[in-house]
């Protein structure tokens, strides 16, 4: 029988363990940033219903969908009735919705889980990745002191990484409140929802395709007189320190009503931001934020790795006024963001930013005598309820060739225990990447380990 040639399928990130435990620490990073904060885990299946994944869709997320179909509904030529979730966003309000009358709020929620989405795969965008999602849903209503939160909880946990071996070097966070661009489209004449969200996916394209794409699709396909267009654009192109920018903008917003609204919100949001530590050098406004969703209707944020412009946004999201209209009655306004933690990774990994970490395993007790394998397992034993990670290497072989095993798999320390020693009370401790070892008292050896290791029992 002919051999299937082994094959990682397309789009997805399949990693060595040294990758591996790098990738773990950084979605641990995430996670520890997300709880100092107060947020709650969440998880949800992997896989919804239909109708429910596609209420707020239109034809081309349903074009990235992969819809599950078991082998039996498939014989009988049935369409599936559940899917893969693309994002965390729909499967937040099915369980907010699901879920209201057992929650308390508002609701801090924290989601770290992978997504699937039918997209062509291509480096460093994958068809199977890791979200990272923090929401606050409220009942009602919600202060715009929690926009100010989000921000502060992405600066903490960027600057985290660095201690896990993961730099993310300088970063940005820029941040906007889709009101005032829409204020101010209105008093050029854009009124009509429809023609002010045209505009605003198009302003979103800009870091992408640039001015003159837009401006061409503006004065071509949205029909806009050319003045217009370059009111727009300049407006978005509003450029300075923070409370310069607010300023001009305050000028520039005439006598709109919802552009003074998203001012002064946006307002609170830059002096809460202060008041939470993040310094200005880490946050900017940007009016050509917009997000090219439309349910965003206040606040919007996307955040850029400086050295890695072309990388785009690695973390965005924004405030919507309803999270859940389609499951339920009640209003459930929030704000969330949401950090692509797979395709982060790659870039900084592919970029040498990525330190390769060393095995979750502490110590490696080799066998130098196999009459003494049971005091081997008791000792591992012992070593374990302290608190320390050890492996036992069960197949009798050469002492230099368990070195070159406990060596290649990133194993730090090698314990050693031969009949002398065993007959001794001591155990010999090896530090592979110095070289050094030295023998060391039974009965001291889980206190010595855990204090090398800079640990405490």
């Amino acid at each position: 029988m002919a051999l299937i040639a082994p094959r990682t399928p397309p789009g997805t990130m399949e990693l060595l363990p040294s990758k591996q435990i790098a990738f773990q620490r950084m979605l641990d990073t995430i996670r520890r940033g997300f709880e100092r904060f107060g947020f709650l885990q969440i998880e949800t299946p992997v896989f919804e219903t239909v109708d429910v994944l596609l209420t707020k869709s239109g034809g081309e997320t349903e074009k990235q969908i992969y819809f599950v179909q078991s082998t039996g509904a498939l014989e009988q030529a049935k369409r599936p009735d559940i899917a893969l979730r693309f994002d965390l966003t729909v499967p937040t309000a099915r369980y907010v919705a699901e879920h209201e009358h057992d929650l308390s709020f508002p609701f801090r929620r924290y989601q770290i889980q992978r997504v699937y989405r039918g997209e062509r795969a291509q480096k460093g965008r994958y068809r199977e990745f890791y979200q990272c999602d923090i929401d606050v849903i409220g009942k009602d209503s919600l202060s715009i002191v929690y926009d100010a939160e989000m921000p502060a909880v992405i600066y903490t946990v960027f600057r985290d990484l660095a201690q896990v071996g993961i730099d993310v070097g300088p970063f940005q966070i820029n941040l906007s409140n889709r009101k005032i661009l829409r204020g101010f489209l209105e008093g050029l004449g854009l009124s009509e929802g429809e023609a002010q969200a045209a505009v605003l996916r198009e302003i979103d394209k800009l870091p992408k395709v640039g001015v003159d794409a837009v401006r061409a699709t503006l004065t071509g396909e949205q029909a806009l007189p050319a003045e217009t267009a370059d009111a727009i654009l300049a407006f978005v192109s509003i450029d300075g320190t923070t409370d310069e920018m607010l300023a001009k903008a305050k000028d520039l917003g005439g006598t709109s009503a919802l552009a003074h609204e998203g001012l002064g919100e946006l307002t609170q949001v830059v002096a809460g931001l202060r008041a939470l530590g993040v310094p200005d050098s880490h946050f900017r406004v940007n009016f050509s934020i917009t997000r090219g969703l439309d349910y965003y209707t206040g606040t919007v944020y996307e955040t850029f790795l400086t050295d890695f412009p072309q990388m785009g946004s690695v973390c965005s999201g924004g405030r919507y006024d309803n999270l859940a209209s389609q499951y339920t009655k009640s209003k459930l306004p929030g704000v969330g963001i949401s950090i692509g933690a797979t395709r982060l990774f790659y870039v900084l990994d592919q970029a040498g930013l990525v330190k390769d970490q060393t095995s979750t395993i502490d110590v490696l007790v080799t066998q130098f005598a196999p009459e003494l394998l049971p005091d081997y397992l008791a000792l591992a034993g012992e070593l374990r309820t302290a608190g320390l990670n050890v492996e036992v290497h069960l197949e009798p072989a050469k002492i230099a060739k368990q070195m070159k095993y406990a060596d290649r798999a990133g194993i730090p320390v090698v314990l050693m225990m031969g009949p002398d020693e065993a007959a001794a009370g001591t155990v010999t401790v090896k530090r592979l990447a110095s070289g050094e070892q030295a023998a060391v008292a039974r009965a001291d050896l889980a206190g010595h380990l855990l204090a090398a290791f800079g640990r405490t029992r």
